[in-house]
């Protein structure tokens, strides 16, 4: 091996071991190694940044604008508001609500297909009287299947389709995935209708997590501040040492009726003033003596709980990208900033209700929010974190439905016909919904998950420059090697399950950079088409079904379902298997050798 590529792999492997061990973001660990290996010069300087005008980058974000269009505008809700009907059974509710999250994740991100229909899934579970972990695997995986019939419905297919235009000339179309995609997808949602949601452990399936949140939380109290105290004069957020000491939140006042949520840390405190607090009963009595307040009277009592109803829970879920993911609510600064604050916290089935606001939140958490119950929804999009409870419909455009669907399908025509790019056809999609204001101007960046446009940006050059020194090479080499003498439909299954392993376990928007040039380099080792190859790394880079950290949708679902991280491998192992076992011969149909 060369100076370069020792370097090069050893970048890899750091990336790859950080990705796994996860204690860095994604995008940090990708950008970071790119600076490095600029810093070495195993990347030209002058090229360090051209991923980020990559084209795959671009239809990455693109398609996260195009998505969000198609939800303000009801475009969505129009499939969903049919499918909520409790009287189903378990089996014909997954294969409805799998085969609508299937059909979604082709044409848009199949993390916004799930947070769309996860809060009408779990509806569903509670009017039949059914745990959610009953049917959100299902759904999960369901939306994973779908995103591989087209070259939108998942990164790893726009990467290799990038890929493909690079090193062969020209890129697969829109559909070219659908054939292997689309049986792959059926033969997988007949699997997780028939028997996967049978295999889920009977723990998951039994419990509601999001129930018991509500019966275990902190709970609302009220203090009122006595004549002569010594805290009168001073200001609220004096209080706020104290107070965390004690581990009680101030979420607000209330003075002559009138409440000052959030806004009240700048007051002077006044005689008879009514605090409201969040705590735990014992915490509660400690802060109350250590101040000198006392417990509000029958009449306060009153003002409180009029004021109260001016107070709204709201159930979340955290997205592995969540402004709160990897932070307490104290270091977001919830209860100030936003008027809000965490008074219950659901992990894996397990309830936590000691030290709340200092509890450091993991991705998949169920979060409990107290807030104005005008401010709930931006509460939970100031966090990054999904609602758990039906959206309404306050945020879509219904009279503007089917333009948001004709701009999106006459883009989606006009790529497939090869009248227009796909990058060119999906910007004009997106300038359009800003101009008839589907989507808003002033939030159209913030539709754009911006740490996946930064690993896109990263890893690109780090993958071109493995290929420019020959590490791939090396790499499709030792793997022909490993295989020898096994015919070339062998060698293509080790590339799926090698490929499909890490995917389980690390992003697979880094594990399709590198699989997918490896892929072409056996191809060309074997003297056969590399278009097998590349679509066995597409189909194996997607179905990550053993583990919640080895796909977005998995993550989102841990805490809503109950689920603890060895509950995905029942089910998720065999269907991985039935996944290779139907892909490969539709492979070899489809595209030969």
């Amino acid at each position: 091996m060369t100076t370069d590529q020792i370097l090069l792999f050893a970048v890899f492997v750091a990336v790859f071991a950080l990705l796994l061990w996860g204690r860095f973001r994604y995008d940090l660990v990708a950008f970071g190694a790119l600076l490095v290996a600029v810093v070495l010069g195993l990347v030209p300087a002058e090229a360090a940044f051209s991923g980020f005008g990559h084209h795959a980058t671009i239809i990455v974000a693109l398609v996260l604008v195009v998505s969000a269009g198609l939800t303000r505008s009801g475009a969505v809700q129009l499939i969903t508001r049919t499918v909520i009907d409790s009287s189903r059974s378990v089996s014909q509710h997954v294969a409805l609500m799998g085969a609508v999250g299937a059909v979604l994740s082709g044409f848009m991100n199949n993390v916004a297909a799930l947070a769309l229909l996860m809060p009408v899934d779990i509806q569903t579970a509670r009017k039949a009287k059914r745990s959610p972990g009953s049917t959100l695997m299902p759904l999960s995986f369901a939306t994973i299947l779908g995103g591989m019939v087209t070259l939108i419905g998942t990164p790893p297919n726009i990467i290799i389709a990038a890929i493909r235009q690079e090193r062969l000339g020209t890129s697969f179309s829109m559909f070219d995935f659908a054939p292997v995609g689309g049986i792959t997808a059926l033969a997988g949602l007949g699997f997780v209708t028939l028997v996967g949601w049978r295999l889920i452990p009977r723990a998951a399936r039994e419990t509601d997590p999001a129930e018991q949140l509500r019966d275990t939380s902190a709970f609302i109290a009220e203090l009122a501040v006595p004549e002569g105290n010594d805290w009168i004069e001073r200001k609220v957020g004096d209080l706020y040492d104290l107070a965390d000491e004690a581990d009680v939140a101030i979420i607000g006042l209330i003075r002559g009726g009138n409440r000052r949520y959030g806004s009240a840390r700048g007051t002077q405190i006044r005689a008879d003033d009514i605090l409201i607090l969040e705590a735990q009963a014992d915490a509660l009595d400690a802060f109350r003596s250590s101040v000198g307040f006392s417990y509000t009277d029958a009449d306060r009592r009153e003002v409180i709980e009029g004021e109260a109803q001016g107070l709204a829970l709201t159930e979340v879920v955290v997205p592995r990208d969540a402004r709160i993911a990897g932070r307490s609510a104290q270091a977001v600064g919830l209860h100030w900033r936003q008027r809000a604050v965490i008074v219950g916290i659901s992990r894996q089935g397990r309830r936590i209700t000691e030290h709340l606001r200092r509890a450091v939140i993991e991705p998949g958490d169920i979060l409990l929010l107290l807030s104005p119950a005008e401010t709930g929804p931006q509460v939970a999009s100031w966090l990054g974190c999904l609602p758990l409870a039906e959206r309404g419909l306050s945020v879509t455009q219904e009279s503007k439905t089917w333009l948001a669907i004709g701009l999106f399908a006459a883009a989606v025509l006009l790529a497939s016909l090869g009248w227009m790019s796909l990058p060119v056809g999906l910007g004009l999609v997106v300038v359009g919904y800003v101009l008839t204001g589907i989507v808003p101007l002033p939030e159209l960046y913030d539709q754009i998950e911006w740490p996946v446009v930064v690993l896109l940006g990263s890893m690109i050059p780090l993958g071109k420059a493995l290929e420019a020194s020959g590490g791939t090479e090396l790499l499709a080499g030792s793997l022909v090697g490993l295989t020898g003498g096994l015919p070339p439909w062998a060698i293509l299954t080790v590339l799926m399950v090698v490929t499909m392993s890490l995917s389980d376990v690390l992003n697979n928007t880094a594990t399709t950079i590198v699989a997918a040039p490896v892929g072409i380099e056996m191809a060309h080792a074997l003297g056969v088409s590399p278009d097998p190859f590349l679509m066995a790394v597409a189909v194996a880079a997607s179905c990550a079904f053993l583990t919640p950290i080895g796909h977005k949708n998995n993550t989102l679902i841990l805490g809503p379902g109950g689920y603890r991280f060895g509950d995905y491998w029942p089910m998720g192992l065999p269907l991985e298997v039935l996944v290779i076992v139907v892909s490969i011969p539709a492979i070899l149909v489809f595209w030969p050798m």
